[in-house]
């Protein structure tokens, strides 16, 4: 079974992200793969400095990193904080990135050569697509290969019904198709 990790790059409750992350992953689920939903809340993961890197590799950032290199494909959920990403999801991209045990400096266990999809509700008109620029450019760094498919909602606010469904046919069809291209792809990087 494909195994797909959705990543949110939120903690608020309420948050609309969470709300697209958990659409996703019930289309992963129903497109045949495993999802594993990641709370990036339950990680202790202090702010990226090489120094606190050299010193002690926190356990966290270790276990979110063999967490995510056992996954076939990655999603990622983002909100749009001033035009790019949080630091919460950036932070948490860059402990997964270092390279530990034997590894060496450009490993990228976590991420290379496995396949991405990437998300974005906002209460803009954009609907989180700046923060998507961003986020498409990291992860191609990271060497991902990350699908062209994506979605924004925009008007977060007034897109999802009271269920946690998207009230326009337009956002919820790209959940569908973006979630089955990621399958596919992964699927077809992993065999």
């Amino acid at each position: 079974m494909t195994s797909i990790a959705v990543i949110v790059g939120s903690t608020r409750e309420g948050s609309y992200n969470r709300a697209l992350g958990e659409l996703a992953a019930s289309s992963l689920e129903a497109q045949g793969a495993g999802v594993t939903r990641v709370d990036l809340a339950a990680f202790d993961l202090p702010l990226y400095s090489s120094a606190l890197e050299a010193d002690a590799f926190p356990p966290d950032a270790q276990q979110l990193k063999m967490l995510l290199a056992a996954q076939d494909g990655l999603l990622f959920v983002s909100p749009e904080y001033n035009g790019s990403l949080p630091p919460l999801l950036k932070n948490a991209i860059d402990w997964a990135s270092r390279p530990t045990g034997d590894e060496g400096l450009v490993a990228l266990s976590a991420y290379r050569g496995k396949a991405a999809a990437i998300m974005s509700a906002s209460i803009s008109p954009f609907g989180g697509l700046r923060g998507l620029m961003h986020l498409r450019q990291i992860l191609s760094t990271i060497q991902m290969i990350v699908i062209p498919e994506q979605v924004v909602v925009p008007n977060a606010h007034v897109a999802f019904a009271g269920d946690g469904s998207l009230k326009e046919p337009l956002p919820a069809s790209l959940v569908e198709m973006t979630a089955g291209r990621l399958v596919a792809v992964a699927r077809a990087l992993s065999a």
